[in-house]
């Protein structure tokens, strides 16, 4: 019997993740990766830039799928299951799953870079090398680690971020103000609420780099006539049309948040599953938002509801140690807790992680989740 073909549009992490699941269910499938490049892990490309990391240390397996390069789709018949390629050569598909991604934005039309290719890297590096003066559009998880990466190079650095305070789409303001304030440290200045147009001039900068979101890629999606609003609209196994498939940035799934990884890997397990046979009635119900950035002097991690607006009607505690640039934070409702932030001290990152995941409820003594070895000093116990 014919292995069944399944054709994924895109050869980023997404699709990775997909491709190494599928292989581990041990299906009888045949699945090749269209992409313009192997996957690699993105999420490390600031400390790439940074020198933590080699490229060739980003590469992710892809189980034994068939990864084919310089093949891009330009067209998707999803009547006739076939796929156009750029060369005009057509292939068919049993099931297609578009993984297309998303592209960044750009609000400054004066030029400058985006990092989200090891060949951006490389391009940013080599002007990093002759630069003078860096600035980073955007102050969110990105535009940090950007941002950090630039100073550990020697540069000094300016953010411009038009929200109240740094990762405002994660981090609480104090939160925020503590990862300002260890930026500072590095030689980083940033300037909140402020559009870049304001702020770069030819003597402000002679380099930018773009880290202020991105837009999910549905180009193909919405030429084949498949559903889009602002992704490629997928129900809870994450279909858009029979035998069609999204996953990741590119996908529109109610109100999950996207250009999140773990959002991407947890939507490829569930497709792996249903399209593998392992579990038929694997649903994708949503995701919980979870965001992290690691080594070196600049350290948080973020999950659940935790951002200023979260604290109403909720337990929150709260621990700061300002000479360490530390700054922790537990939101509970009942005896569960629905949000946590950790900025400079990491220690307990796991045991929260695992409360979160899991449920459970956190005892007679929550303080002791957030607290470390060393001892902090208590700032704020409120909300009853």
């Amino acid at each position: 019997m014919r292995s069944r073909r399944i054709a994924v549009v895109g050869a980023g992490m997404a699709a990775a993740r997909l491709a190494q699941q599928l292989a581990a269910h041990a299906g009888p499938t045949e699945t090749v990766l269209h992409g313009a490049e192997p996957p690699y892990n993105r999420t490390l490309l600031a400390d790439v830039l940074a020198g933590r990391y080699r490229a060739d240390a980003l590469a992710l397996p892809t189980g034994d799928a068939k990864v084919r390069t310089g093949s891009e789709v330009v067209a998707v018949d999803v009547r006739d299951r076939a796929l156009t390629l750029a060369d005009g050569s057509r292939e068919t598909y049993d099931e297609l799953v578009l993984a297309t991604g998303a592209e960044p934005v750009r609000p400054f039309t004066g030029g400058g870079y985006t990092l989200r290719s090891l060949a951006d890297v490389a391009r940013i590096s080599r002007h990093a090398d002759t630069a003078t003066r860096a600035v980073v559009i955007g102050g969110g998880v990105l535009g940090v680690g950007t941002a950090r990466a630039l100073a550990a190079r020697g540069l000094p650095v300016n953010i411009v971020h038009k929200g109240p305070h740094l990762i405002d789409r994660h981090l609480d303001s104090k939160a925020g103000d503590t990862v300002h304030t260890a930026l500072a440290r590095l030689g980083v200045t940033v300037d909140l609420a402020s559009t870049p147009d304001t702020h770069i001039t030819p003597t402000s900068a002679d380099l930018v780099v773009h880290a202020c979101g991105v837009r999910p890629r549905t180009a193909l999606a919405r030429a084949a006539g498949l559903p889009v609003r602002r992704g490629i609209v997928v129900d809870d196994t994450l279909a858009c049309a029979p035998h069609t498939y999204a996953i990741g940035d590119c996908a529109e799934h109610r109100a999950a948040p996207y250009a999140l990884a773990t959002t991407a890997w947890e939507q490829a397990d569930v497709l792996a599953a249903r399209l593998s046979g392992a579990d038929p009635e694997a649903r994708y119900t949503g995701s919980r938002p979870m965001t992290r950035l690691t080594a070196g002097p600049v350290e948080y991690a973020a999950f659940g509801a935790c951002g200023d607006a979260a604290e109403e009607g909720a337990d929150v505690l709260r621990i700061g140690d300002a000479t360490r640039g530390a700054y922790k934070k537990l939101v509970l409702r009942g005896d569960r807790i629905v949000g946590a932030i950790l900025v400079g001290d990491l220690a307990t990152a796991g045991t929260l992680t695992r409360a979160y995941l899991t449920g459970r409820p956190v005892g007679p003594d929550p303080l002791s989740l957030l607290t470390a070895p060393l001892s902090h000093r208590v700032t704020e116990e409120s909300r009853p």
